[in-house]
């Protein structure tokens, strides 16, 4: 076994989002909304605070989502479906 394959073993699952602090990222909410922004910190309960946030909220009667947006936002880790990275 390669050292990098240990090495990624060792890590857990909370360590991946430490790599994306001060990174854009798309976090999936449960209720059809969606937030992305600048990942200012989180905690082991994947609490995390937003910055240059927007949020999508999904509409079965529409097509387009409804936006909002706000310079930071507490997010509750109890809400997270999924925390994902965006490339620039």
């Amino acid at each position: 076994m390669s050292s990098v394959q240990t090495e990624l073993q060792q890590q857990e699952p909370l360590d991946l989002i430490r790599f994306q602090l001060d990174e854009l990222v798309l976090v999936k909410l449960r209720g059809a909304r969606e937030i992305k922004g600048k990942l200012q910190g989180y905690d082991s309960h994947c609490n995390m605070v937003l910055s240059d946030a927007q949020e999508y909220i999904f509409n079965e009667d529409s097509s387009a989502p409804i936006i909002k947006k706000t310079e930071m936002v507490f997010v509750r880790g109890d809400s997270v479906i999924l925390i994902n990275p965006i490339g620039e």
